[in-house]
């Protein structure tokens, strides 16, 4: 249910119509627009009398929201979520590329990339401590070495740092060396683990699961921001068809209508969507052109040494052009990269 307030209302008002609300057994959450203030009552509450809530004073008007997905909705926030991470913004006119290799195998490897990435313009650091392998007997990364690697290469060159979180014992300790917590496509149905992120103080980027639909997505992300961490992005990163000549197929669609659907800001991840290297960087331009918020792109110096997910890494030159072809489209629809 969600509760517009009255431009002049009082901080008593506020106050009783919270109270009130609590009292009916909702959990409010508080969301102050460019123009007006609203407030989400989350509960299963099917046969609720709504003007019990409308004739209180400072209420404006009182609407039931009839998605499932109530926090991450557009009825419970119009304006679109901004993530603020120091100087960086997701979600604002800046496209933010996040861009580094698969997993963090070296110390040497993973300050090549970095120093890379930044001279062409990413923003942000990715790279795997604790990779989810399909095979018990892959590489299945440094761990918490990794980890301190990733941020001494992030903080040399001027970088924020995302990777992912595997369970929630990990979440601590990843916390120390993070920016941004990721959730796997895996991941994204482990409510367990999206619940103790609720509770965390940083961003959570949540991939889209192999074959989930776009309210599978948003209820995953609802378990998050009902725990309290509004700070959440929205990644497709292709979904699992019919379809061989790819790796995934990538559902840029995806971008237009989550957007239409939530405020939460949208990536894409063309590597992970794609599986192949040649068809990365038009995958970025289409994403991009579909308006994307944030691009996660796989580079690495020498793929094919890679110790996961070579073919789909972008070479360090590949990588430049990318980002200067998505730069092109970006101001052709009045943003930056």
């Amino acid at each position: 249910m969600i509760v517009v307030l009255e431009r002049n209302i009082t901080e008593q008002q506020l106050e009783n119509v919270i109270k009130h609300l609590e009292d009916y057994g909702f959990a409010v959450h508080k969301s102050a627009g460019e123009e007006k203030m609203i407030l989400g009552a989350i509960g299963v509450k099917p046969n609720f009398d709504t003007r019990q809530i409308k004739i209180l004073d400072g209420v404006e008007e009182v609407y039931r929201i009839t998605d499932p997905f109530k926090m991450a909705s557009r009825s419970f926030k119009h304006d679109n979520t901004v993530i603020k991470i120091n100087d960086i913004q997701i979600g604002a006119n800046e496209v933010i590329v996040m861009a580094g290799p698969c997993s963090v195998e070296s110390e040497e490897q993973i300050f090549t990339i970095a120093e890379i990435v930044k001279n062409a313009g990413a923003k942000i650091l990715r790279g795997g401590a604790f990779k989810p392998r399909s095979s018990p007997y892959s590489f299945q990364g440094l761990g918490e070495a990794g980890l301190k690697l990733m941020r001494n290469a992030a903080d040399q060159f001027g970088l924020l740092v995302i990777t992912e979180v595997l369970e929630n014992s990990k979440i601590d300790m990843i916390e120390k060396y993070t920016d941004i917590f990721q959730i796997g496509a895996r991941n994204m149905q482990n409510y367990a683990l999206l619940k103790d992120l609720g509770s965390v103080k940083k961003p959570v980027m949540l991939k889209r699961g192999l074959s989930a639909t776009v309210e599978d997505w948003l209820m995953s992300a609802e378990y998050i921001l009902s725990n309290g961490n509004p700070n959440v992005i929205l990644c497709e990163r292709g979904i699992r068809t019919f379809e061989t000549y790819t790796r995934n197929t990538f559902d840029i669609s995806a971008i237009p209508v989550v957007q239409k659907l939530s405020h939460l800001p949208v990536c894409a991840d063309p590597s992970h969507a794609t599986g192949l290297r040649d068809k990365v960087i038009p995958m970025a331009r289409a994403a991009v052109a579909a308006g994307a918020d944030s691009l996660m792109v796989e580079v690495h110096n020498d793929p094919e040494k890679a110790l996961s997910d070579g073919p789909q890494a972008l070479l360090p030159e590949q990588f430049k052009e990318m980002m200067a072809q998505v730069k092109l489209i970006a101001g052709v629809i009045g943003r930056t990269v």
